[in-house]
């Protein structure tokens, strides 16, 4: 009986050694792929002055996913950002530049601006096959500490609609692994090595990890932007409906303000205006004072069912075909005209 109970010891010890040696060798493999995320963003300050502006520093992550420098991350890591510098673990950093982004799903794929040396793209796989209690890692920098390693297991598979029916649902994975300030963006492997989402964000009283984060499927994300054309302007806007719309003099049920415009973004070089006065309202601070976007061509932001078929008429164009914002501007209605660049 003694003997039968080591035997079991044993064997319960060389597999807890096995699986930690698994890990180990996988996190060696794999993290090369992924990359430290630094952005420079500036914003008004918010005191009535729309040249006032203040430039600041953020940290994110991300995971090369192509030879030729594609680098899936979390939208809200390079959405408003004027420099995007990518920081490899060979040592090499370059600068890159938006290919598509998704605010809804908080998804976004950039582009180095230059060749890698040596590349090391992580194989994406197929999230419909990972299931609740499957382990994940995730790697990432958490509060700046690069190339750190978290280990869990997927606990709930969440799935949105969209609000219209021809608009694609979210998707998220809810994981118990480690997900702090500087993950955002970095991916999350299943055990074989395969990227199977991108760490969004985490659900905290405190600030930090409570055991509770969430992660934006692959199979979105191929949905999304690898699998169809995005078209990225760079603007961080709130939405107007109701009484709101009403109190902005907005002509329409609702609209899109405008808060802050990303420099040398399309949005920049359309000659949209960020806002320049922040405010308190409906528990929110948002920022007052820019453009409100009406439509594009003859398609109106005035619900959000129309607004989610505005942005998937958006995404649709080509390079080449041209479109018109309807602008409301200082109480007068303007049209702005762009092509796709």
């Amino acid at each position: 009986m003694i003997k039968k109970y080591i035997a079991v010891i044993v064997i319960v010890f060389l597999s807890f050694n096995t699986n930690a040696q698994n890990i180990s060798d996988l996190f060696s493999s794999l993290d090369s792929s992924v990359v430290v995320i630094r952005t420079i963003e500036s914003k008004t300050k918010g005191q009535g002055n729309a040249n006032d502006k203040v430039s600041y520093g953020a940290l994110g992550s991300g995971v090369l996913v192509s030879k030729d420098g594609k680098i899936l991350t979390a939208a809200h890591v390079v959405n408003n950002a004027d420099e995007i510098e990518v920081y490899f673990k060979n040592g090499q950093v370059m600068k890159a530049k938006i290919e598509g982004l998704s605010r809804i799903a908080d998804i976004a794929v950039i582009k180095t601006m230059g060749l890698i040396k040596d590349p090391k793209p992580a194989k994406m796989g197929d999230s419909d096959k990972s299931r609740i209690g499957d382990e994940v890692m995730i790697i990432g920098s958490p509060m700046g500490l690069e190339h750190s390693l978290s280990v869990g297991y997927i606990s709930r598979k969440e799935t949105q609609q969209g609000h219209s029916s021809n608009f694609k649902k979210m998707e998220f994975f809810q994981t118990d692994a480690a997900i702090n300030t500087g993950n955002s963006g970095g991916p999350m492997f299943n055990m074989n090595g395969e990227v199977i989402g991108i760490v969004s964000s985490i659900l905290s009283r405190s600030g930090g990890f409570e055991g509770i984060g969430f992660v934006a499927t692959i199979n979105i994300i191929k949905d999304l932007l690898i699998n169809q054309s995005n078209n990225w302007i760079g603007v961080d806007v709130f939405y107007l409906y109701g009484p709101l719309a009403m109190a902005f003099n907005v002509p329409q049920d609702g609209a899109v303000l405008i808060e802050n415009v990303a420099k040398n973004s399309p949005a920049y070089f359309m000659g949209l205006k960020g806002g320049f006065a922040n405010i308190s309202l409906e528990d929110q601070n948002i920022t007052i004072g820019g453009d409100i976007v009406l439509g594009i061509d003859n398609k109106k932001f005035d619900n959000p069912d129309n607004v989610e078929d505005a942005v998937k008429y958006l995404n649709s164009l080509k390079k080449g075909q041209t479109y018109l914002l309807k602008i409301l501007r200082a109480g007068q209605i303007i049209d702005i005209k762009w092509t796709v660049r």
